[in-house]
């Protein structure tokens, strides 16, 4: 069946088709809450100025077969201005599921339609996820791009939730839960489960992003609540997907204070770990450990499948999760240059710097362990205990986070 092509400004518009979307939506098995309206809707009220909606639809007959919201900007690569597509939602939606049910064929035009729309150096589609065993339908754009690449963005440690869960947990996990939950009793806080509604989801939220600005995700400034426009982002979002019955929250609460939480989102029986904070004077308490072990047993209660780290690094992720992990799903990052020049001379620095990388990361390392051999002081069997102990000294500690 011929695919009609329809593009639109808004998904927030009363003329959207909010009914065919979401048919589609729930057609696409690997999709998340990241893909709802009501999260894509708060993300399009949350754009930059400079930024611009389109959203390309895919029609066959009266079924909604493809819907792709794309934002367009300029961003500087070397100094340099150029033009950018990405999906909505970029970059605080962890992980999203391509919404087409398309052929090879009908998904080669949409590129050819967003490109005569949009004319643009780059398209990066960020976190998505793949079925496994089955072959992307963004691989026909690689050999229609001047340069195409695909990238893992990180491995998520996943938890498959079983009967073996009602156990304690065995190994190092155990004795670093025992001592949280000692220290935890001692000072008299207590684990809470929360699952809001559009109207408590306003106040909980106050609640979580006062605990967030003055951890160090604040100081730092990655927070979810990182500033005003992410903040009405998140109240949008998480209201809206309150009202859909899909947030779970815990915390731990001294004295009524939230002083740490663990805030996810639930679909299809699996829980996406979201984002936590926890007070700093608090950090002692290892509550972060506890309360994932709450998502497990909460799991258990009300008969989820599955808890995924939401989003985690590629290199050194230390997400408690990795402690209790039965598998790890992979996340993409799809990039496609276009063959106008500014697409050209940016794949071509590209294809540069994927040649130069390596051979610089070997020089580096080469150059890091002279510098350590150098550094090094020899150690003399017969020098004085006195020259010994300078040594010793002389060399500076570094600690890590």
């Amino acid at each position: 069946m011929p695919t009609r092509f329809e593009w639109r400004t808004s998904l927030c518009a009363p003329d959207f088709p909010a009914a065919a979307y979401e048919a589609l939506r729930l057609r696409v098995t690997d999709h998340t809450p990241f893909n709802t309206l009501a999260w894509l809707g708060a993300a399009e009220q949350a754009l930059k100025d400079g930024e611009r909606l389109h959203v390309l639809l895919g029609w066959q007959g009266d079924e909604l077969a493809l819907c792709l919201p794309l934002v367009t900007s300029r961003e500087r690569f070397g100094g340099w201005p150029f033009r950018v597509v990405h999906h909505l939602g970029y970059p605080l939606t962890d992980r999203l599921a391509l919404l087409a049910c398309l052929d090879a064929e009908s998904i080669r035009k949409a590129l050819i339609v967003i490109r005569r729309r949009m004319p643009h150096a780059l398209l990066q589609l960020n976190e998505l996820s793949e079925p496994t065993g089955e072959e992307s339908a963004l691989t026909v754009w690689m050999a229609h791009s001047s340069t195409g690449e695909r990238r893992l963005s990180c491995k998520v440690p996943v938890h498959l939730i079983s009967e073996a869960d009602r156990q304690e947990v065995s190994g190092d996990p155990r004795y670093k839960l025992r001592r949280a939950r000692k220290r935890i009793a001692a000072c008299g806080a207590e684990v809470r489960r929360i699952t809001p509604d559009a109207t408590s989801m306003g106040p909980l939220l106050q609640a979580i992003s006062e605990v967030e600005a003055v951890s160090w995700k604040g100081d730092e400034g990655v927070g979810i609540f990182a500033d005003e426009r992410h903040r009405q982002w998140m109240d949008r979002a998480f209201t809206a997907l309150a009202a859909r019955g899909l947030v779970r929250v815990v915390v731990l609460e001294l004295d009524g204070r939230c002083i740490s939480y663990r805030l996810g989102l639930l679909e299809q029986g699996r829980l996406y770990d979201y984002n936590l904070a926890f007070l700093p004077q608090y950090a002692d308490l290892g509550s972060g450990r506890v309360l994932l072990e709450e998502w497990i047993r909460w799991g258990l209660d009300d008969n989820w499948h599955w808890i995924d780290a939401s989003r985690v690094s590629l290199e050194n992720s230390s997400h408690q999760l990795h402690e209790r992990m039965t598998g790890q799903l992979e996340h993409w990052r799809w990039s496609f240059y276009s063959w106008r020049p500014s697409g050209l001379v940016l794949g071509l620095a590209l294809r540069v710097w994927q040649r130069l990388k390596p051979v610089l990361q070997t020089w580096r390392a080469k150059r890091a362990a002279a510098v350590a051999t150098v550094s090094t002081p020899a150690i003399q069997p017969q020098a004085p205990i006195e020259k010994t102990m300078e040594g010793k000294h002389a060399s500076p500690s570094h600690s890590q986070r």
